[in-house]
């Protein structure tokens, strides 16, 4: 099967389809195809021939955008099987097969019904076959080819990224960049010209030009100034086929801003000025304004207002106001009509952001003259000090003279001038003041501890003009004279031990006085001297304003005497000297060893614990009930140990009664005593030491419990089964005597048996850790050991 193509249009695609057609029938003539031959010799067995393809195929091309009423003819099937009497079906497969591309079953010829779009889809992959009419069986093998959609000019340029917004400065370079534009065409790069585009610019000449190829904008003149115009819009078109006549076109819109730069130095309006100030503007007011234009903007306008001479650069200063960029004059010092009536100022506004490209035009600063007049008005009356300071001492009487103040009338006129107080305060009317001299004088007594300053504010004012007031601050300090006597600092709580010694200290005490340190910063204690000498107590000043209250005697008692009264007097070094007594009280309490408070009052012990009535009662109805139950333990045991008894008229020979407490060593010969008198010790069955044993009976093993559990009726009952089980002792019973009084307590033994045989030799301090019950005992062998000391 061949394939032919007649969709030859332009001259461009009739010459692509006469190679095509010559490359056909060189390479891929009609190559006809017999069927598989077969020949029947006789003798001969049946051979089969592998069948050659009698068909070829090739690419296909369709133009795309293809809008005439007729299916699109692209192109032909033919197999050389083909005879022409309608025996060989040809059928297409593929992309677009039956929907797009449509074939004749019989002639081979393919169609395209609708109109391609290449941007879409560049190309088709069909799938052809030729099979006999009548048994539907391949003639050949299925074969593929290609359709590709042939591109035609049918897109424009476009700019994806416009408009645009751009900006470069001003008095820049010809040919300096600007920015690059970039235009896409979606048709076929590789075939013609249809995607070959090229820049032109069709607005913005003659300040801006485009590269052709490369779309890069760039300046077209020398020295363009923002301060003539500052924005432009350029419009750049990008055409297609290269540019010719007939491609597609498609713009785009660049706006271009010129940025500032310090090209225009500064410039006053004005050489000379004249500013017109009166003689009562504050020091430091703002007294007028001065600006230099500048044509830049933002830092590039930003400017330095100086005074640079003249004969008021002393007087007067200038600022700059950063956003309105205007030169602020302040007064630095007071300005005085009837000394100097006029100013001359010669003040410069220079650049502070200097860009030296543009050295040469400049200077940058522009300097102007400032004459200021000074204007006369009437002044309020001027005080000769800012402000006055004045003593005076407390208790003075009324109409004491305090101070003066003097104003007087700055003008020429020279006016009288009127003292007053302003009454804004109650301070104020404490004071009075004459309304000619100006003198100050006291209008009640003042106490410096009650308040030791006064703040006044005194006012004087034209006698004529009485609207212009001026005012000056007075301060006034009372002064101290001695008229407090000191006092004790706080109320003191005196306690005094019963078991202190002579010459204990035990408390302290301090003074104050409200007068100033002036009068009186030395303090003097002692004792009221019109009273006789006390004989408990005594008082020591320790010089640095304050004193000790010291012990006289040992042993105080409460029971004796529970409170003892100690006047003390102080004195001050103030001029004249005063003095004060006070009342101390000393109470008498029971103390620890350390000198801690225990208890100060009988009932102190009870209620420091907060137990109420019935829990006291509740408490004492306990301890009878527990001592009534160790009564009748004690009687209950008692009773028990009387069968064990040994009367005096039992004549048994090896019974023997002691009437005394201790014996000898003639009776403990024959037992070991040590195994009788604590169970502990008894580990193991041990036999008398007066028998020897002729027959050693085998051990015997008992449950015995564990030493701290033993008890001594099962101990007795042990000793008494190990006696019977025992060979060796003689057929008679035997009293034994135990004395075992159980584990050792944690407290010892308080016996005097092994106590040391003088009082030297015991420390009875460990009393005092025994508890509450035993403090009296501690504080009486405390006593003992003290005097022995003594």
């Amino acid at each position: 099967m061949r394939i032919t193509s007649t969709s030859c249009i332009c001259p461009v695609l009739v010459c692509l389809c006469f190679v095509q057609r010559c490359y056909g029938a060189a390479h891929h003539g009609s190559i006809k195809v017999t069927r598989n031959q077969t020949k029947h010799i006789e003798g001969e067995t049946e051979v089969h021939h592998r069948p050659k393809r009698g068909w070829v195929w090739n690419q296909f091309f369709v133009l795309e955008e293809h809008m005439g009423p007729d299916p699109q003819y692209v192109g032909k099937l033919h197999s050389n099987s083909d005879k022409g009497d309608g025996s060989v079906k040809y059928i297409l497969t593929g992309e677009g097969a039956g929907t797009i591309f449509i074939i004749d079953d019989t002639t081979g010829d393919i169609h395209s019904t609708k109109s391609l779009d290449r941007e879409q889809k560049t190309h088709y992959v069909l799938h052809a076959q030729a099979i006999d009419r009548r048994t539907n069986k391949p003639l050949e093998p299925e074969s593929e080819f290609i359709i590709k959609v042939q591109d035609i000019n049918d897109n424009a340029p476009k700019f994806t990224d416009g408009p645009y917004i751009v900006t470069v400065p001003e008095m820049s370079e010809m040919g300096t960049s600007v920015l690059q534009v970039t235009a896409t065409d979606a048709d076929d790069p590789t075939y013609g010209n249809s995607a070959r585009v090229v820049y032109s610019i069709l607005q913005g000449q003659p300040y801006f030009s485009v590269d052709p190829k490369t779309g890069i904008i760039r300046t077209a003149l020398h020295n363009m100034d923002r301060e003539a115009r500052e924005h432009y819009s350029v419009v750049i078109q990008a055409k297609d086929m290269a540019g010719q006549v007939g491609g597609l076109s498609g713009s785009t819109t660049v706006n271009i801003t010129l940025t500032d730069v310090n090209d225009n130095p500064p410039r006053f309006p004005k050489k000379h000025y004249q500013l017109y100030v009166p003689e009562s503007a504050q020091v430091g007011s703002a007294v007028g304004k001065i600006k230099a234009n500048d044509a830049d903007t933002g830092s590039n306008a930003d400017m330095k207002y100086t005074i640079i001479n003249g004969d008021g650069s002393g007087v007067f200063s200038i600022s700059t106001d950063q956003e309105t960029r205007e030169g602020i004059l302040s007064l630095k010092k007071p300005l005085n009509y009837e000394k100097k009536k006029s100013y001359t100022l010669n003040i410069e506004g220079a650049n502070t952001h200097l860009d030296f490209r543009f050295s040469h035009l400049g200077p940058f600063k522009d300097v102007t003259m400032l004459k200021i007049i000074v204007g006369d008005v009437d002044e309020p009356p001027l005080f000769t000090m800012p402000s006055y300071f004045m003593e005076v001492y407390e208790n003075v009487k009324i109409g004491t003279a305090v101070g003066t103040v003097m104003a007087q009338d700055p003008d020429t006129t020279n006016s009288l001038v009127r003292y007053f107080i302003d009454h804004n305060t109650e301070e104020d009317r404490y004071f009075t003041i004459d309304a000619s001299t100006g003198t100050i004088k006291t209008a009640k007594i003042f106490d410096r501890e009650e308040t030791p300053w006064y703040n006044i504010t005194v006012a004087a004012s034209e006698i004529d003009n009485p609207g212009l007031v001026s005012r000056v601050p007075v301060g006034i300090r009372i002064l101290d004279v001695n008229d407090n006597p000191p006092e004790l600092a706080r109320e003191y709580d005196v306690v005094v031990c019963e078991n202190a010694k002579p010459g204990q200290v035990i408390q302290t005490i301090t003074a104050t006085d409200k007068d100033n340190t002036a009068n009186g910063a030395r303090f003097h204690f002692f004792l009221d001297e019109a009273l006789s000498l006390n004989p408990n107590f005594t008082l020591r000043d320790n010089e640095d304003n304050t004193a000790s209250i010291l012990t006289r005697r040992r042993r105080y008692s409460r029971s004796t005497q529970e409170l003892y009264y100690l006047p003390v007097v102080i004195s001050d070094g103030g001029v004249p000297p005063l003095s004060s007594s006070s009342m101390l009280t000393v109470r008498v309490c029971a103390c620890e060893r350390d000198g801690r408070v225990r208890t100060c009052h009988t009932e102190a012990f009870l209620s420091s614990a907060g137990l109420s009535t019935g829990a006291l009662i509740a408490i004492l109805l306990c301890i009878v009930i527990l001592l009534a139950i160790v009564v009748l333990f004690i009687t209950l045991r008692r009773s028990k140990k009387e069968p064990l008894i040994i009367s005096e008229e039992d004549v048994r020979e090896n019974v023997v009664t002691y009437d005394d407490e201790g014996g000898g060593e003639e009776d403990t010969e024959a037992f070991d005593i040590t195994a009788l008198r604590n169970p502990s010790a008894a580990e193991e069955l041990k036999y008398r030491r007066d028998v020897h044993p002729e027959v050693k009976p085998e051990p015997r093993h008992h449950p015995f419990l564990s030493l701290d559990s033993i008890d001594v009726h099962e101990f007795i009952k042990q000793r008494l089964a190990e006696a019977d089980l025992d060979p060796s002792v003689p057929p008679y019973d035997s009293l034994q005597t135990y004395a075992y009084e159980g584990h050792r307590s944690e407290a010892g033994s308080i016996s005097s048996l092994d106590s040391a045989t003088t009082h030297s030799d015991q420390d009875y301090n460990y009393l005092g850790d025994w508890g509450p019950e035993f403090k009296k005992l501690a504080e009486l062998y405390g006593e003992m050991e003290s005097e022995r000391t003594t």
